[in-house]
């Protein structure tokens, strides 16, 4: 699983790599700026007038490599050192003298000019250069960078901020903290892309660095290169992975001796007087992602309505109580034996309403039944104040997956929403241990939290989901997922989280993040079922949708 890592993680890494792994750290270094030049030459092939600012660290070394490579490649590049010629020491001065050597002068030698500028003054004499690149890399600090910028750096940044030529990242734009969950960074570098090495950073994941969005962020989407660092130095340094890695299970083709049987049944249980709309999408979604049965169990008075969302949906009536809602007459042994023979996961909450007896039946409901379990919605109400019946129903190692929004993890939590967003990460991961749970805690970068503690985040969704039913839309994929992939339901989940969110960014660049209905992102699922997060070149791509 590919982790989200700190800075001080990152620093493991890389030193676990090259004392016990041994790989040099210079041979990284050739990677990263490799890398970067690959990913300029590709998604800037216009771009004959490149300039890369680099700063005296290794960040500095990674764009001094990606230099030379774009200049052999038939760039004019010119390189603005943010430095004294006798600050450069280390491995950048090495990539220096390598970048001075491929520069040899010649008529059909690459095109190489280096300026140091370790003041305003000398910066400002290279205008010329800012201003008549039709690319900018920025390389001036990395992962291991303390904000604000000071300095010559940070004269750099207000004139890049004024330019209109597109400007490439190394690892981080410069000014950001690798470890800010802050969502913007003030003073910080633009960034169109960044390239970031072996595994995103903290600021790449809960800031605004990896952007789904068609419009208005001022940063781009964010690659990840596979430099060489070892799996097992990565695996064994992180505390939360991408849920994005997961979404792999669902790459394969289906198999081909399969059967609706072995694509499983969902039985989704949920509506009641009003609320038709809310099953109708789950069931609808759960079809859509591939579930070979879906079952709809709606009180009787809406059965007709619900029926009516697709001719593949079979529908249930139950019988109803005085407020419309599913009643407890429901789970009499004989008519529950009917209700759930042959389901393999239950979904149970889209539209079930708190009137009469809904709550009551769905804490009856759980602990009656033995299948996978999604909660969601008016059914997870139901549990507030009553948790531990969550514990009972996950004992014996059920699947029972919650999907809350912040407000109902309050409910759950028995806290505020303003205290269960100052501590997500670790508010799910308690949560989850505590009680044998795996639980999809829903906001700006999904986080699902697993029993065993392992915890995982999404990048991909967009304003435009947040409309009424999208929730409704989550649960149904999710139970899907589950009834196709039981053998792997943490990576089930994962991937449910992250194809609901991709299917919303193909919808809103489809249309807009104003019109967007819920139902919109059930129609573009199969753009998301088809989408690779990692392209033909190796990069995994965070955020975004690429062509």
């Amino acid at each position: 699983m590919m982790q989200v890592l700190t800075a001080a993680e990152m620093g493991a890494v890389d030193k676990r790599t090259e004392e016990e792994f041994g790989i040099p750290l210079e041979e990284l270094m050739e990677r990263a700026g490799d890398a970067v030049a690959r990913f300029c030459l590709r998604e800037y092939p216009e771009a004959k007038h490149v300039t890369v600012i680099c700063g005296k660290g290794n960040n500095g070394g990674d764009g001094l490599v990606a230099a030379r490579l774009i200049a052999l490649a038939g760039c004019e590049v010119t390189v603005l050192l943010l430095a004294a010629e006798g600050d450069i020491k280390g491995l950048p001065a090495k990539m220096l003298d390598d970048l001075r050597g491929a520069a040899t002068g010649d008529d059909d030698g690459p095109a190489v000019l280096i300026e140091f500028c370790a003041g305003e003054e000398e910066l400002f004499e290279q205008s010329a250069a800012l201003e008549g690149a039709e690319l900018l890399i920025d390389a001036v600090v990395g992962t291991g960078f303390k904000a604000p910028l000071r300095g010559v750096a940070a004269v750099a940044q207000e004139r890049v901020s004024r330019l209109t030529a597109p400007v490439v990242a190394v690892d981080l734009p410069s000014g950001w903290d690798a470890d800010s969950v802050e969502q913007n960074a003030e003073g910080a570098f633009r960034a169109d892309a960044v390239v970031t090495f072996t595994a995103p950073k903290m600021a790449h994941v809960f800031g605004h660095l990896a952007s789904s969005r068609v419009s208005g962020d001022a940063f781009g989407p964010v690659v990840v290169a596979e430099i060489g660092s070892p799996d097992e130095a990565i695996q064994s340094a992180g505390r939360v992975s991408w849920a994005g890695e997961s979404k792999a299970i669902a790459e394969a083709w289906r198999d081909i001796n399969g059967n609706k049987g072995k694509f499983g049944h969902v039985l989704l249980v949920g509506g009641s007087y009003g609320t038709f709309g809310a099953p109708s999408m789950s069931s609808l979604a759960a079809l859509r992602t591939g579930a070979g049965l879906v079952t709809a169990g709606v009180p009787k008075m809406i059965a007709n309505e619900v029926g009516r969302v697709t001719p593949e949906l079979m529908v249930r009536a139950l019988a109803e109580g005085d407020a419309g809602e599913a009643s407890m007459a429901n789970l009499e042994e004989e008519k529950l034996a009917t209700l759930i023979k042959g389901i393999s996961v239950l979904a149970v909450g889209p539209g079930l309403s708190t009137r009469g007896e809904a709550s009551e039946f769905a804490r009856a409901l759980v602990a009656k039944t033995t299948m996978p379990v999604v909660i969601d919605a008016d059914a997870l109400n139901a549990f507030a104040g009553k948790t531990e019946l969550l514990k009972s129903a996950a004992a014996g190692g059920r699947t029972v997956v919650l999907t809350p929004h912040p407000g109902e993890m309050g409910r759950l939590a028995g806290m505020t929403v303003k205290e269960v967003e100052a501590d997500r990460i670790g508010l799910a991961r308690k949560f989850a241990t505590e009680h044998g749970v795996t639980l999809v805690l829903k906001g700006w970068r999904t986080l699902i939290a697993h029993p065993d503690g392992s915890i995982a985040v999404n990048t991909t969704g967009n304003p435009s989901m947040a409309k009424g039913g999208s929730g409704d839309i989550l649960t149904g994929i999710v139970a899907a997922m589950i009834a196709q992939f039981p053998q792997d339901v943490a990576r089930a989940v994962e991937a449910a989280v992250y194809l609901h969110g991709l299917a919303g960014d193909f919808a809103a660049h489809a249309m807009d993040e104003h019109t967007v209905l819920a139902t919109d992102t059930v129609s573009h699922l199969s753009d998301a079922f088809r989408y690779r997060v990692r392209d033909e070149d190796g990069f995994t791509w965070l955020a975004g949708v690429h062509e």
